[in-house]
């Protein structure tokens, strides 16, 4: 049985210079509980959990990683587990 299978999940395919505006309004939707961005092969680059919490403080490194991700990425992939 696939992991995904029992779960909800979302995919979106995106450039890289889309990546963190994307992935900001799916943290403001907030019916996100995890995120994974994948690169354009399928790998696994950056999965971190999502909660109600989540603030400034706690999101300014992810975002500040992202922003690396996004500035050497051409395609990425954002799974989304709701």
């Amino acid at each position: 049985m696939d992991e995904n299978e029992n779960k909800n999940t979302e995919e979106f395919t995106i450039n890289g210079e889309e990546l963190i505006g994307k992935v900001k309004d799916i943290i403001k939707q907030g019916n996100a509980k995890k995120i994974t961005i994948k690169g354009k092969e399928g790998n696994e680059i950056l999965s971190f959990p999502v909660t109600i919490g989540l603030v400034g403080l706690v999101l300014a490194p992810i975002l500040a990683a992202l922003g690396a991700v996004a500035a050497l990425a051409t395609e990425c992939t954002i799974v989304i587990e709701k």
